[in-house]
């Protein structure tokens, strides 16, 4: 298991924060998500044979985002 911290850029609600950890949290190989929304960060664990980091942050981006390490 790895614990990383993005930084996420374009949230400005809950709705947003919800979007964020619920579509990491559908990845295989994701055990967490907690995003902090005023600090515009994500904090993801996962494990990484079974999800990549670019993985999860182009889940994000999909969702209307700017994630990065």
């Amino acid at each position: 298991m790895v614990i990383t911290t993005l930084t996420v850029k374009g949230m400005s609600c809950g709705h947003c924060v919800k979007a964020v950890e619920d579509s990491v949290g559908k990845l295989g190989g994701v055990s967490s998500v907690k995003v902090y929304l005023n600090e515009g960060k994500a904090e993801v664990t996962y494990t990484p044979e079974k999800v990549s980091l670019e993985e999860i942050i182009e889940t994000i981006d999909d969702q209307g985002y700017e994630a990065a390490e």
